[in-house]
């Protein structure tokens, strides 16, 4: 049953590599051409042109930008492969949070395979020879994936939400093969908001040589499509889950408050909190700062359009802030075991026979074994009927 759910999760991920590809390779008949008028359109942006070593933003793209996208290669994909596998092999039963869990695996790993093409276009001196579809696709599927993860974080909180505040009401409005429908919604509406980012994005020659470079809409300096779409983005895409994921947060943890005491409702309760603080800790670590710094950088360049100069701080924050979220692809995996019991003692379970020699891991996998065969155990006891008592 398990494997039929990852299929059916899968499913999306294949449509939206499809539908994200298809068309950048529609438009490769006439790439040509295309490149041609786009170069007439927009003039080349300053930022990926002039790489003078003495600009921090020349330092951040050519040296830190492909250093942090390689460590996060390095350690992510390992992780995430690591985290399908168990998902897709070792998990016996799948829940509706397990369906969220995986898609949003899913979306790290598609986010990571893209990074070697953006890896090899800062260390080859922001040269792209890769033609103008793969420029597109690659842009779209870096900024898809903030909204993929956003929305799967924001769909497991509706769950738990759903599972404490209307526990009998949850089984009827969302089962697993309607959680899976929805992440289907999600794949297929992310996909939809990033399109913007294929109509901006542009292959430019920079003047005086014959470097070509794939542009970011953020760095555009027309900004009248790119002001607007950066709010909605950011507003639609971030504000309104944001404040979905402490409604629920907060109203569950009201909910168990409510009830009377008893050590599963406290248990309850710390599990809701960690799981609360660390979504909250991952939208103020991540994703606040980075849709500041992209709006800020689209916002001076729309109140001084003609002084590239007063780009640059803003320009360097938000590549920087570039750097920073890729982390995200490694702090998942995490996030993944604090929200799945069953993951997380299949998860540490797998690592611990992977290094049988680090006793620290051997200890963490027999405590969260021990702990699986006492709630088992728990469970599975019968209560005892009282006997009659005696007739006189």
């Amino acid at each position: 049953m398990h494997l039929v759910l990852s299929l059916l999760c899968v499913i999306p991920l294949y449509l939206s590599f499809m539908l994200t590809f298809f068309p950048p390779m529609m438009m490769y008949l006439n790439a040509n051409e295309l490149d041609t008028v786009l170069v007439v359109i927009q003039t080349p942006e300053e930022d990926l042109c002039d790489l003078d070593t003495h600009h921090g933003l020349t330092v951040v793209e050519l040296y830190i930008m492909p250093a942090s996208f390689l460590t996060v290669l390095i350690l992510g994909l390992p992780l995430n492969l690591l985290s399908l596998w168990v998902f897709t092999v070792r998990l016996q039963r799948w829940t509706r949070s397990t369906v969220f869990l995986f898609n949003l695996t899913l979306a790290d790993t598609s986010w990571l395979l893209a990074l070697p093409f953006l890896i090899h276009y800062h260390l080859n001196h922001m040269y792209w020879n890769q033609g103008l579809p793969l420029c597109i696709a690659v842009r779209m599927f870096y900024h898809n994936y903030f909204y993929l993860s956003i929305f799967f974080v924001t769909c497991i909180s509706v769950d738990r939400y759903l599972a404490i505040v209307h526990p009998l009401r949850s089984l009827v409005l969302l089962d697993r093969r309607k959680a899976c429908l929805l992440c289907a919604a999600v794949w297929t509406a992310t996909l939809l908001l990033s399109i913007p980012v294929a109509r901006m994005t542009l292959i430019q020659t920079c003047p005086g040589s014959n470097r070509t470079v794939c542009t970011l809409y953020v760095l555009l300096r027309e900004t009248g499509e790119s002001l607007p779409y950066s709010l909605i983005c950011s507003i639609i895409g971030f504000l309104f889950p944001l404040l979905a994921i402490c409604y629920c947060g907060l109203r569950s943890i009201r909910e168990l408050r409510r009830r009377p005491l008893h050590p599963d409702h406290l248990n309850k309760k710390l599990r809701l909190r960690r799981l609360l603080g660390a979504v909250l800790v991952i939208f103020s670590s991540f994703y606040l700062p980075y849709h500041l710094s992209r709006n800020a950088a689209v916002v001076i360049r729309a109140i001084y359009p003609d002084s590239p100069a007063s780009w640059r701080p803003a320009d360097t924050a938000f590549v920087l802030e570039m750097c920073i979220c890729g982390l995200i692809t490694c702090v998942n995996p995490l996030f993944s075991c604090l929200t799945g019991r069953q993951f997380r003692n299949e998860f540490y379970g797998t690592i611990a026979a992977m290094f049988p020699r680090c006793p620290r891991m051997q200890a963490t996998s027999k405590g969260t074994q021990m702990n699986l065969r006492k709630r088992q155990e728990v469970s599975s006891v019968a209560p005892v009927r009282a006997l009659p008592a005696p007739r006189p």
